[in-house]
C-alpha cells in the first residue's frame, strides 16, 4: 500500500496567480506529475488547498487531484472553506487502507491561523480507536509538536498536550502526518504503548525556512511530497522534491 501526501497548495481561482516564490498551480502540477510516476494507491491532501478560499480554487484542485488516477482524500487547513471543499469532493474522516486505517482529523479553527481539535473531537477519536486495533495513521493540518520555529510553534496545534494524552492508551497509533509547516519534519513521540512517528511534508507551494524564529520563505528549497509505504505492519517513508 503506497500513500502519498501533498499539502499546502494555496491555489487561486486563477491558475496563473503568483505566490511569494512561484505560481502555485504550476508547482502543484509538477508535484502531481511526480506523484503519478510513483504510482500511489491513495493520495492524501493535508489542508490549505486554497489561498483565495473560492469555490473555483477547489474545483481547480479537485480536477488536478483526480488526474492522479487513484482514490484521493483531503482535509481542511486554516486557509480553507470546508463547505466549498465538500461541494467539490467529499470530506471523509476515515479511510480503509487494508492492514492499516487512516483517520483524518479536523484541526481548523474558523477565523484563526492556529489549530485545535477540541475535547469533543478528542473524545470521538478515543472511541474510534477503541473500535479497531489495526495499525493506525492519523492525519491533520496543524503540527502536533513544536518544530523549533517560534512563529510556527505559536500557530500550531494549541491543544497538543491533550492530543498526546488521548493517544497514550492506544498502541495501534503508529504515525501522525501533518501539513501547515511548508517543510519536511521527522520526530518521535514516546508514548506508553510505544513510539509514534511524526512527519511533516514540503508544500506544493512556497517552502518555509526551518528553525527560523520569524516568518521566512526558503527560496532554496523546492516543492515536494511525502511517500508512505505500508507493508504489513512496517512503514517506510521519504520525501520527493521536484523542480517546477
Amino acid at each position: 500500500m503506497r500513500l502519498i501526501q501533498v499539502t499546502d497548495c494555496h491555489l487561486h481561482a486563477d491558475p496563473e496567480a503568483r505566490s511569494r516564490a512561484g505560481v502555485p498551480f504550476r508547482q502543484l502540477e509538477a508535484v502531481l506529475e511526480r506523484v503519478r510516476a510513483l504510482r500511489p494507491d491513495v493520495l492524501l491532501v493535508t489542508g490549505d488547498v486554497s489561498q483565495d478560499e473560492t469555490p473555483a480554487s477547489y474545483e481547480l484542485a479537485a480536477r488536478a487531484f483526480a488526474g492522479v488516477d487513484c482514490p484521493w482524500f483531503w482535509l481542511a487547513g486554516n486557509h480553507d472553506r470546508p463547505q466549498y471543499m465538500a461541494e467539490a469532493h467529499a470530506l471523509l474522516d476515515e479511510v480503509d487502507l487494508g492492514d492499516w486505517r487512516l483517520l483524518l482529523l479536523d484541526s481548523r479553527v474558523s477565523g484563526q491561523v492556529h489549530g485545535e481539535l477540541g475535547q469533543t473531537q478528542l473524545q470521538e477519536l478515543a472511541l474510534r480507536l477503541e473500535m479497531d486495533d489495526r495499525p493506525t495513521l492519523l492525519a491533520l493540518h496543524h503540527p502536533p509538536v513544536e518544530l523549533g520555529s517560534a512563529w510556527m510553534d505559536a500557530i500550531g496545534l494549541l491543544d497538543r498536550e491533550a492530543f498526546w494524552q488521548t493517544l497514550a492508551a492506544y498502541a495501534q497509533v503508529r504515525v501522525v502526518l501533518f501539513g501547515h509547516a511548508h517543510q519536511p519534519f521527522a520526530a518521535r513521540h514516546a508514548g506508553t504503548g510505544g513510539e509514534i512517528a511524526i512527519y511533516g511534508c514540503p508544500a506544493t507551494a512556497d517552502q518555509f525556512l526551518p528553525s527560523s524564529p520569524t516568518f521566512a520563505v526558503d527560496e532554496a528549497s523546492r516543492p515536494g511530497c511525502r511517500v508512505v509505504d505500508l507493508e504489513g505492519e512496517v512503514m517506510t517513508t521519504w520525501i520527493e522534491r521536484v523542480t517546477p
